[in-house]
């Protein structure tokens, strides 16, 4: 009896079971529709579309909403059928094998008599027993995509879960007062009322005011805010008065007007429920700008000027004019005649992206130093703007317009070139004369070849247009741009060459690691980009001081050549180890450290100074003093033939390449060949005399490397430097200005040299100075160690020979400290190793 009861049980459960999930699996397939759109509604009632339509539409809405889910349910209660017990038994009994819930209610049908047969259809009755005690609950069949192929249902939810997170779902509510919104329309249409908004500009930041809703008699607004009256009704019984705007005999009764609030005043609604506001303007006041001092050369002759702009609300725009003082200007050699005329330039001025912009200080960076003014005296002068239009302009500024300089003197005389031809194209024909004058003899004049080839091709595809009919303009941009990138070469040298093979070996590099090149690979580019990297700093050492512009202000930090090779070390084990994104940014700070690089001359640490220190200032204020002779002497060449003056050394008429016009100038009257800018003749023969007596006298001083290669190649230079001087004196007594400006610049030239060889030597005294260091902490420097044995040094036991070469204990201290250097470097050791390390370092 207790197992028939358990068996009844078990069969009981999970014909409910199962029932359960017909009603579920019907629901679903009824209703879907209907649950859809609820929550389709809900979303969109939360996202507050109510909101944004207007009160017909949004009534609508809410409508069509109701009918689409009174629909959806009548759909679904259309297409429901109500499960019953029996289609619960049928799904279950077909779910279990051989049936046998039918098969409990079969009988037999032949020889029910018979005992065998009963006994047979018992066992048959058992085994189904057993079948039904092991009946389980039947789930439903909720998939939906047959009937829903799109996925509405899938949106819907999304949309409400969204809704949920990003929305206010308390919004929904809002839809109750459509209805009111309808009856106020309603009482609206048919009585007179009003209604009145106030719409503040956007960039003040204010938000609107619905004046129906506003009880304070005074009001604060914004200049520029638009008013919005509506009335309804019958009309002329409603009126409204202003006096806050510029509006000319406007007719107040009518139904919509907008003005604007432009001054304070009164604003007054007249009929039924009539208001009156008194409104006080709040003024917008222009922008104002102001320059931050005078403009800046930046390096690379970049023009900086600080500037500081406030308004009320914000700065909307501006841009900064640059014209010609040509009052200020220097009206001499191509200068003198009248400029082509330009228009002033105007350019857009950077305001920053983010952030408030009611007050500004910032600073614009531009490079004019192609622009034909750079150099010159102009007139500076800032605009700003607000979001009203309303315009403020800084004082005016008398400045010079920085540019890039060029030390050089055929580097600058090349710019003044391209200068005179920009200036106006009359200077053509002086620009070529001069041209034909610098090239005659100019083997000594130029540093290289490819430097005096492209003069000359410059020179000739001059020649050439103004033999076609004179310089347009198309053909003088041109020259323009040639003579820029010959002054670059002329005044950077070797120097350009080794900073773009750098550039390049860093861009290949960087290329390689981001594309995870071979070891191998990324080994042979590390080995390219060292080095470029010692070119490089070959070339910058090779420099002379007076090249480089002075900071302005703040410190400068040192970085020696043993740094940047321990921080290229410190990449490559990155890149070794596979960290390419430390290698990559370890790169980048390479490459920043190396836009701001300047190497100074005796590199090293704050020891005591070398011997041949004050030689090599002394040497270097006399290479800028001979650059400013050359310079007054290149004038004086100049003024020569401005006035027609033919002097030695220069085309006289009747030689090849000389027009007979050009043969036929000749000396104006009254002028005097010899009185220049710089001085005369004489003047410059004595100031170049004295050049020369100086630099003899700084071979007298100490130099560094005295008794080595390097200092024996310096005082050669030296010497060579010194007869140049007095040839170029010479040559200035009897008015020879070409031959003198030739042998000025061999002059420079081999000072440039001894500069070289200087510090080389400096350098390499610096070495031994080290080693003496390292020598007297270990021991007494006479070749015994602190306890006064004499040291093994390769030999027998106390024997002073040194069996080494001097070169190898050379290289064998620098492998030393190149040690100490990197291990110091890799911050994963002991914090005490560190320090010892630190200390060893410190100490040599």
């Amino acid at each position: 009896m207790a197992k028939t009861q358990g068996k009844t049980t078990t069969l009981d459960r999970a014909l409910r079971g199962t029932l359960l999930g017909l009603w579920a699996e019907r629901l679903a397939r009824a209703f879907w529709p209907l649950v859809t759109v609820a929550l389709l509604l809900w979303a969109a009632l939360a996202f507050g579309v109510q909101d944004v339509l207007p009160a017909a539409w949004a009534t609508g809405f809410a409508l069509g909403g109701l009918a689409a889910l009174l629909a959806c349910l009548v759909w679904g209660a259309w297409r429901f059928p109500v499960p019953a017990s029996a289609d619960a038994a049928r799904r279950l009994d077909q779910t279990l094998p051989g049936r046998p819930l039918t098969a409990m209610a079969d009988e037999v049908a032949v020889g029910s008599e018979d005992s065998g047969t009963q006994a047979l259809w018992a066992a048959h009755l058992a085994r189904v027993s057993r079948i039904l005690e092991q009946a389980r609950a039947v789930p439903g069949d909720l998939r939906l995509a047959r009937f829903d192929r799109f996925g509405l249902r899938y949106i819907a939810a999304t949309a409400a879960a969204v809704a949920v997170l990003f929305a206010a779902p308390a919004r929904v509510t809002d839809l109750g007062e459509l209805a009111q919104l309808s009856g106020r329309a309603e009482a609206i249409a048919l009585g007179p009322s009003w209604e009145a908004w106030v719409q503040p500009p956007d960039y003040t930041g204010r938000p609107s005011l619905y004046l129906n809703e506003v009880d304070r008699p005074t009001l604060q607004l914004p200049e520029g805010s638009l008013v919005t009256v509506r009335f309804y009704g019958q009309p002329g019984i409603m009126s409204v008065v202003e006096s806050v705007s510029d509006r000319t005999d406007p007719d107040p009764t009518t139904m919509a007007q907008d003005f604007t609030i432009e001054a304070s005043g009164r604003i007054s609604v007249r009929g039924p429920a009539g208001r009156d506001w008194e409104i006080t303007a709040l003024s917008d006041a222009a922008p104002n700008v102001t320059l931050a001092g005078a403009p800046v050369r930046e390096r690379g002759g970049l023009m900086r000027q600080d500037f500081t702009a406030t308004d009320d609300y914000a700065v909307t725009g501006g841009q900064i004019r640059v014209a010609l003082d040509l009052a200020e200007v220097d009206r001499r050699f191509g200068l003198a005649i009248a400029p082509e005329p330009r228009a002033d330039l105007e350019i857009v001025l950077p305001l920053p992206a983010s952030g408030a912009r009611d007050q500004i200080e910032d600073a614009f960076i531009e490079d004019f130093s192609q622009h034909p003014w750079a150099n010159l005296p102009v007139v500076l002068t800032m605009t700003v703007e607000d979001a009203r239009g309303q315009t403020g302009q800084s004082a005016e500024a008398h400045v010079i317009l920085p540019g890039r300089r060029f030390f050089d003197p055929m580097a600058a005389a090349v710019i003044e070139l391209r200068r005179d031809l920009l200036w106006s194209p009359e200077n053509a024909t002086r620009s070529l004369q001069l041209m034909r004058a610098v090239s005659h003899r100019a083997e000594s004049a130029f540093r290289s070849t490819e430097a005096l080839a492209r003069f000359m091709d410059t020179r000739d595809l001059l020649h050439a247009s103004l033999t076609d009919g004179g310089l347009e303009a198309a053909a003088r941009d041109d020259l323009a741009q040639k003579l820029w990138d010959l002054a670059i070469l002329l005044e950077e040298g070797e120097l350009a060459d080794a900073r773009a093979r750098l550039e390049r070996a860093q861009e290949r590099l960087d290329e390689a690691m981001r594309n995870g090149a071979d070891p191998s690979e990324i080994q042979e580019l590390m080995d390219e980009m060292r080095e470029a990297m010692r070119d490089y700093m070959q070339q910058l050492a090779e420099q002379p001081r007076e090249r480089g512009e002075p900071q302005q202000g703040g410190e400068r930090m040192e970085v020696t050549q043993d740094q940047i090779q321990q921080l290229m070390d410190r990449i490559q084990e990155l890149m070794e180890e596979g960290r390419m994104d430390e290698a990559a940014e370890l790169m980048a700070q390479l490459n920043a450290l190396l836009e701001n690089l300047q190497v100074a001359e005796g590199q090293g640490g704050d020891g005591p100074p070398m011997p041949g220190g004050e030689a090599m200032e002394g040497l270097g204020e006399a290479l800028r003093e001979q650059q400013d002779l050359a310079d007054d002497t290149f004038g004086q060449l100049q003024e020569e033939f401005r006035d027609g003056g033919q002097g030695q050394g220069q085309p006289q008429p009747g030689q090849p390449g000389e027009s007979e016009e050009q043969q036929g100038q000749g000396q104006q009257e009254g002028d005097d060949p010899q009185q220049q800018d710089g001085g005369s003749a004489s003047d410059l023969a004595d100031r170049q005399r004295d050049l020369a007596e100086a630099l003899r006298q700084q071979q007298l001083q100490p130099l560094p490397g005295e008794g080595m290669p390097e200092g024996d190649a310096a005082l050669e230079a030296l010497e060579q430097a010194q007869r140049a001087m007095e040839d170029a004196a010479e040559a200035l007594e009897q008015g020879d200005s070409g031959a003198a400006l030739g042998r000025q610049a061999d002059a420079m030239e081999a000072m440039r040299e001894g500069l070289r060889a200087m510090n080389d030597a400096a350098t390499q005294d610096q070495r031994e100075q080290a080693q003496g260091d390292a020598a007297s902490e270990t021991g007494n420097g006479d070749g015994r160690d602190p306890l006064g044995r004499a040291r093994n040094q390769g030999g027998e036991v106390g024997t002073e020979q040194n069996m080494l070469a001097e070169n190898d204990v050379y290289e064998r201290a620098r492998d030393l400290l190149e040690e100490l250097r990197r291990r110091s470097a890799e911050l994963d050791r002991p914090e005490q190793e560190l320090d010892y390390l630190r200390r060893l370092l410190d100490r040599f």
